[in-house]
């Protein structure tokens, strides 16, 4: 293998542990952030909305042209938990 190659090789590993970084810290985020909505008694409907779009905006920001897959993925579990959290219909 040469110096090349394994530069090359070295440079994909990097890019493959970086997008798993990514991936845990958007996981943890949306984590904490549904944490705060469910559990915070004085959180109110309006702080709750910008914190789940502000989520939004930190998971784009880490995965550009990813909204599809956030809006499948998180969106209605933010959706039912505001539902529930602040009997929303």
């Amino acid at each position: 293998m040469s110096t090349w190659e394994r530069a090359e090789l070295s440079a994909h590993l990097t890019e493959k542990e970086q997008e798993a970084r990514n991936i845990r810290r958007l996981q943890v985020m949306m984590s904490m952030v549904m944490s705060v909505i469910s559990q915070d008694r004085d959180l109110t409907v309006e702080e709750a909305s910008e914190l789940a779009a502000s989520a939004k905006r930190a998971a784009l920001a880490m995965f550009p042209d990813k909204e599809l897959a956030y809006d499948l993925l998180y969106k209605p579990r933010l959706q039912r938990l505001m539902n529930e959290r602040f009997r929303l219909q």
